[in-house]
């Protein structure tokens, strides 16, 4: 793993504001988001409360402190995140399995990403992928998230056509603080109507609990495959090619290395998987976090220490987060990735020569095909991959995506 020699340019106070709100505003969409999947997870299998708050420990300190270190070590906005299509898929799959049985399948998920990361194969994948193809996926990824934002106009009128407009106006006469506005102004509002209930939230340190792991052969087939399965192509592969897509080079060989060796030290305690992100991440490596692509990588370092803030205090701050209504989390996160979505899809139009295959690919993922458990994101790189390949006649690739191992590469502009 390799460092950059050249100095990153300095940060200065002035510099923090937008990548710090980018990074709380992916903590929050993440948690407000998806979070629920762990506690109707713990639900099924029979936890405790002391095992639950565990997991919510784990899973955070494990996220925060991968995300940190990556990101200042690539000097990026590496986010990552636990598996969110792995937590759906455990909501089922603990039903008829002991927990201490799934622990050692997630054991074993971890060791299999750090082998995957060691071997540099991944990275190699990652690099034979169009530009086009890549840019596509993204818009066809993020695409629901857009419409989602201005579909809660039908849910929450007010709250959603208040942030809209806000977000419009901010646009036109302060563009750089238009997202640090709406969240302000979304949070302001949501008080004002007093649909945030704090009066009964008791701050509590969470506390680890061991769980000592039984390995099955069972186990491994129903759980630890399909969770390294599910979180390959429906996270780390849409992870990669988010910070692709915003010119980051850094190599995915690291990324999964130390994110699975995370994974396989929080197991024990709760931890199914956790990863790169991949729709939250965007938020943070596009314009939106800072104008300067050198200067996002804070917004990675902020997202981790609100990870691990929220990991030290166990259920009760992602309770908070989960505590904002569902119109709040979609509208914001919408309009938080409303740049990236017209870059990505100017991106993928941009080739005469690739646009057809670039169309093709966001109009797959934005269909979010599932089939046999796996998601949209991996069918539509499929068919994207497909399309190409059928209308080249050949599989192109791009030199200027063959980044050496870059821990410390510098980022690139778009």
């Amino acid at each position: 793993m390799s460092f950059s020699s050249t100095p990153p340019p300095p940060i200065q106070l002035r510099d923090l504001a937008h990548p710090v709100v980018a990074g709380l505003i992916s903590v929050i969409v993440n948690y407000g988001g998806t979070f629920i999947l762990v506690f109707q997870a713990a639900k099924v299998a029979g936890l405790s409360p002391e095992l639950t708050a565990s997991w919510v420990w784990s899973i955070s300190i494990g996220v925060g402190v991968t995300g940190l270190l990556l990101s200042a070590m690539a000097r990026e906005p590496i986010i990552t995140a636990w598996s969110t299509p792995a937590a759906a898929f455990l909501v089922t799959a603990l039903a008829t399995t002991p927990y201490a049985e799934a622990v050692g399948a997630y054991l074993v998920s971890g060791a299999a990403f750090v082998l995957l990361g060691l071997s540099g194969y991944f990275e190699k994948l990652i690099r034979l992928i169009p530009p086009g193809v890549a840019a596509g996926l993204l818009a066809g990824i993020l695409l629901q998230f857009g419409i989602g934002a201005f579909g809660s106009v039908s849910i929450d009128p007010l709250l959603s056509s208040v942030l809209i407009v806000a977000y419009v106006v901010l646009k036109r006469f302060c563009a750089r603080y238009a997202v640090v506005g709406i969240l302000v102004l979304g949070l302001a509002l949501l008080l004002a109507q007093e649909r945030v209930d704090l009066s009964g939230l008791q701050w509590q340190l969470a506390a680890p609990v061991l769980t000592l792991p039984v390995f099955s052969l069972n186990a491994l087939l129903s759980v630890a495959l399909p969770l390294f399965l599910i979180t390959l192509t429906g996270q780390y592969m849409p992870g990669m090619l988010v910070l692709r897509n915003d010119g980051f080079k850094t190599s995915a060989n690291p990324i999964v290395t130390l994110t699975g060796l995370g994974s396989l030290l929080m197991a024990p305690f709760g931890s199914h998987a956790f990863n790169i992100a991949a729709i939250t991440a965007a938020i943070c490596t596009g314009k939106e976090a800072h104008e300067d692509p050198s200067k996002r990588w804070v917004a990675g370092i902020a997202a981790g220490v609100f990870y691990i803030l929220v990991g030290v205090f166990g259920v009760t701050l992602a309770s908070v987060f989960m505590a904002f209504p569902a119109s709040f989390i979609t509208t914001l996160a919408g309009l938080a990735l409303l740049g990236t979505i017209g870059t990505s899809l100017a991106s993928a139009m941009a080739d005469p020569q690739t646009r057809e295959a670039g169309l093709i690919t966001f109009l797959a993922a934005a269909a979010n095909i599932k089939l046999w458990g796996i998601g949209g994101a991996f069918w539509g790189l499929v068919i994207g991959l497909v399309a190409y390949a059928v209308l080249h006649g050949q599989w192109s690739r791009n030199p200027s995506r063959s980044a050496p191992d870059p821990l410390g590469s510098k980022a690139v502009a778009k």
